[in-house]
C-alpha cells in the first residue's frame, strides 16, 4: 500500500477491476498453439521464436487482441517435467534471451528435462503493441535530481509531467491493460497455448512478483514456483521505492569501503567516508560542467546506480572515479557512462512498461507534496539514489489511469516454493524475501549470507544453485531451523581490483546481470 491517500485525476482513463479476478478469457479466449521457427544465436543455438495472442482485456475476450512473443528451449530428456517459464523482472524487461540463458546455465541433465520459456511480457520489446510514450526520454543532460532550487524541481516535474502526458496520447486505449494482474492472466493463456496442465516458473525480481500474483490466480496451475530477489508485495510501489533509497544508499557505502580496501590501486584515501565526500564533490563539479557534455549528475547515478546491482561492476566504476579525481581525466567516466548508464536499445520501451504497470498497479500520492516531504526526509539519510529515485517514477503522480487492487499473495494451495534472497540485496531488500517466505505457506527460503546482488541464482555460487538444481528435479526443498532462512549459502567473495587498468566496455559482468538490467 501507498504512504499517503490518493485523489484521481479528473478525466483519468479508467478500467473495470474485472482484471483482478479469474478472467472471462480462461474460459472462452480460443488460444492457438504456437508456431515455433528457428531464431538461434551464436550463443543460444537451440532457441526457438513464436508468439500467441490474447485479448487486451481479459475481462472481454471478444474484444481487440494483442500479440506475445516467446522463445524456447525444448526439452531434450525422454521424460518431460513441462515448461519452465522464466522471467527477467522490471516491470519491462524481455525475457526471450532469458530462456537460453537459463537453459544453457543449468546443469544439462536438468535443463534438458524442461522445455524453457521465455516471453515478452505484454506491451515489451517483441511483443505487439509495443510501448514507447516518449523516445530518447533519457538524452543528456538531463536536470539535476536533487530539487535544490525551485527552477530545478519545475524543470523535472514538467519533464515527467510530458512523459505522463505523451502515454495517455499516445495509447489510450492500452494504458488500463498494462499490469501485472493483466500480464498474469496472459501467464495462464500461454500455459493453454502450451497445453500444459501446470507450469513451472523462475522469476527474478518484479518476476518474483508477476509469479506470486499468477500462484494466487490460478494456485492449482502452479507445478513448482521459483522467486529469486523477491519483491514485497506489501509495499507496491510507492513505499518499495523509499525503501530501496536506504538499501541502494547503504550499497553504495559498501561499495566506498570497498575502494577503501583498495587504496594501493586506486589511491582515493583509505576512509570511506572521505572517499564519499570525494565522490559526492566529483558530482557538484559534474553539475557545473558535465563531462564531454554528457555526464551530469544525473547520468553520474545512472552510472553508478548498476554498482548496487552487481558488485562485479565496481573496479570499472572506481577506475573511473580514480581518474576523474586523481587525473583529471574524464574520458573513462564517460566510457563508464556510456557501458552502464546510458539508455540503449531498448530502453525507452522498457521503462514506458515499467511506468505503466507500476502506475497502474497501486496507489501513489497525487499531491506533490507529499513526494517533496517524503523524500527530503529520506534524502538527509540516503541521499545517493533518493531523487533520482523520485524523478524515475514521479509519472505515477501525474498518470491518467487510475489504479487497479493491490493483490493479497498469501496462498495455502501451493506446492512447495522455493526463494532465494541475499541479505544485502538493495534492489529487493532481504525482508522482501521474509515476507512472502511467511506469505506463501510451505515455501522454503535460501539466503545468500553477506551478499549484495540482485539476482543471485545461476551466478555463479554453486551452494545456491544445488538448492535450484534439486528443486527443478524432484521438487527438493530445504527444511531447516535457521531463523527466518531453511538454509543460508555463503555469499561469493568481493572482486579485487584487475592488474591493470581495463576498458569498462570489456567488463559487462555476468550475462545474468546484463539480461535482468536495472531498476528491476
Amino acid at each position: 500500500m501507498c504512504g499517503a491517500a490518493v485523489v484521481m485525476a479528473a478525466g483519468g482513463l479508467t478500467a473495470g477491476t474485472a482484471e483482478a479476478g479469474p478472467s472471462g478469457a480462461d474460459r472462452t479466449f480460443q488460444v492457438a498453439a504456437p508456431a515455433w521457427k528457428a531464431c538461434g544465436t551464436d550463443k543460444y543455438p537451440t532457441l526457438q521464436c513464436a508468439s500467441v495472442e490474447v485479448p487486451l482485456s481479459h475481462a472481454d475476450p471478444e474484444g481487440r487482441t494483442i500479440t506475445l512473443a516467446l522463445s524456447r528451449v525444448p526439452h531434450t530428456a525422454q521424460r518431460s517435467q513441462g515448461p519452465l517459464l522464466v522471467n527477467p523482472g522490471g516491470p519491462g524487461g524481455s525475457g526471450r534471451n532469458l530462456a537460453g540463458f537459463v537453459a544453457s546455465s543449468l546443469p544439462k541433465q536438468v535443463a534438458a528435462q524442461y522445455d524453457i520459456i521465455g516471453f515478452d511480457p505484454r506491451g515489451v520489446g517483441a511483443s505487439t503493441p509495443a510501448l514507447d510514450c516518449a523516445p530518447r526520454f533519457f538524452r543528456t543532460v538531463r536536470p539535476d535530481p536533487v530539487p535544490v532550487s525551485a527552477g530545478a524541481e519545475q524543470a523535472n516535474l514538467a519533464r515527467v509531467k510530458s512523459f505522463a502526458e505523451a502515454c495517455r496520447t499516445k495509447y489510450p486505449d492500452v494504458l488500463p491493460y498494462i499490469n501485472t494482474v493483466s500480464a498474469a492472466h496472459d501467464l495462464d493463456l500461454i500455459r493453454r497455448a502450451l497445453d500444459a496442465e501446470r507450469v513451472n516458473y523462475l522469476g527474478y525480481s518484479y518476476g518474483t512478483y508477476l509469479g506470486a500474483v499468477y500462484a494466487k490466480l490460478y494456485p492449482d496451475r502452479v507445478r513448482r514456483l521459483v522467486l529469486d530477489s523477491v519483491v514485497d508485495p506489501t509495499q507496491v510501489w510507492y513505499d518499495s521505492n523509499l525503501g530501496q533509497d536506504h538499501a541502494f544508499n547503504d550499497r553504495h557505502r559498501a561499495f566506498m569501503a570497498w575502494v577503501a580496501r583498495h587504496d594501493a590501486h586506486y589511491r582515493l584515501g583509505t576512509d570511506p567516508e572521505g572517499i564519499e565526500e570525494r565522490w559526492y564533490a566529483m558530482r557538484a563539479e559534474l553539475a557545473e560542467k558535465p563531462a564531454d557534455g554528457k555526464v551530469g549528475p544525473a547520468e553520474l547515478e545512472d552510472t553508478y546506480i548498476p554498482g548496487g546491482y552487481y558488485n562485479g561492476y565496481w573496479p570499472y566504476l572506481a577506475e573511473a572515479f580514480s581518474a576523474y579525481v586523481n587525473d583529471g581525466d574524464d574520458g573513462p567516466l564517460v566510457e563508464a557512462y556510456e557501458n552502464f548508464g546510458a539508455s540503449g536499445d531498448g530502453d525507452d520501451n522498457g521503462y514506458s512498461v515499467y511506468t505503466a504497470v507500476e502506475c497502474r498497479d497501486a496507489t501513489w500520492p497525487r499531491d506533490w507534496e507529499q513526494w517533496r516531504k517524503d523524500n527530503w526526509a529520506v534524502y538527509e539519510r540516503a541521499p545517493f539514489l533518493t531523487w533520482n529515485n523520485a524523478w524515475y517514477n514521479a509519472p505515477c503522480a501525474f498518470w491518467p489511469t487510475d489504479a487497479v487492487r493491490t493483490v493479497d499473495i498469501t496462498n495455502d494451495e501451493l506446492p512447495p516454493a522455493l526463494l532465494f534472497q541475499a541479505t544485502h540485496d538493495a534492489a529487493t531488500p532481504y525482508r522482501g524475501g521474509v515476507t512472502v517466505h511467511q506469505l506463501l505457506a510451505g515455501s522454503s527460503l535460501v539466503v545468500e549470507q553477506g551478499g549484495g546482488n540482485h539476482g543471485i541464482t545461476l551466478s555463479g555460487n554453486a551452494c545456491l544453485d544445488r538448492h535450484l538444481a534439486a528443486y527443478l528435479t524432484d521438487g527438493t526443498v530445504p527444511r531447516g531451523a535457521q531463523g527466518e532462512a531453511d538454509a543460508v549459502c555463503e555469499a561469493l567473495p568481493d572482486p579485487t581490483p584487475p592488474a591493470s587498468k581495463a576498458a569498462p566496455s570489456t567488463a559487462r559482468g555476468s550475462t545474468l546481470h546484463n539480461l535482468l538490467g536495472f531498476r528491476s
